[in-house]
């Protein structure tokens, strides 16, 4: 599987546009997965949002999240879910999603990392790396150092999340991480697709030279 760039939707920051109109264009420019996150709307909005997203990722071949909804996840046949701290515990996500699917888990610290791996988890959300205006709520910043010490510690690929964009996305993926997942420094992009691609390059680069 390929976390390079990993987009994460928000219609609050899209300027408008609609999330499919958003995340086509992320995809022309390189995403490698896209989360669909959404805190509002009724489940039948949520369901029919990600049907679409889900037929145009598959169209794509881009693995397609969803955040915290293991309902919507299962209703549109979503490639897996993730929750945070504070949602579903990853043991009986899995058991929900069922075999085959991806269960992912945001951390942002090193105890919490163990225990996510422990309990099943395919993938960690690592951070905020940096402090976010996307999510104010958001624990304090873990820093580079932080998910240095957690890609060392665990044997599941780990993807940073938290302030990330073209300048300083080749330091996480020299710190360990298997990729970058974005909001704001692609959705809210003028031009989604160059966002995009200039970071799958800073990504690509870095790699090569990790």
């Amino acid at each position: 599987m390929d976390w390079s760039l990993y987009v994460v939707t928000d219609a609050k920051l899209s300027r408008g546009r609609s999330h499919l109109e958003v995340i086509r264009a992320a995809i022309a420019g390189g995403a490698t997965v896209i989360q669909y996150r959404e805190k509002e709307g009724t489940t039948r909005q949520l369901v029919e949002e990600a049907q679409a997203l889900r037929e145009l990722t598959r169209q794509m071949g881009v693995l397609f999240i969803v955040n915290d909804r293991v309902d919507v996840a299962l209703a549109v046949d979503a490639d897996g879910v993730h929750v945070g701290q504070d949602d579903m515990p990853a043991p009986i996500v899995r058991k929900l999603m069922g075999p085959g699917k991806i269960v992912g888990v945001s951390v942002d610290n090193l105890e919490q990392a163990l225990q996510a791996e422990q309990d099943g988890a395919d993938y960690l959300g690592a951070g905020p790396i940096f402090a976010t205006p996307t999510k104010p709520d958001a624990a304090p910043p873990i820093g580079v150092d932080g998910l240095a010490e957690i890609c060392r510690r665990v044997s599941i690929p780990v993807v940073a999340i938290g302030g990330l964009n073209a300048e300083n996305a080749a330091e996480v993926i020299r710190a360990g991480a298997a990729g970058v997942a974005v909001v704001s420094a692609v959705v809210a992009a003028p031009d989604v697709e160059a966002a995009a691609r200039r970071l799958w390059e800073v990504v690509d680069a870095a790699r090569a030279i990790r």
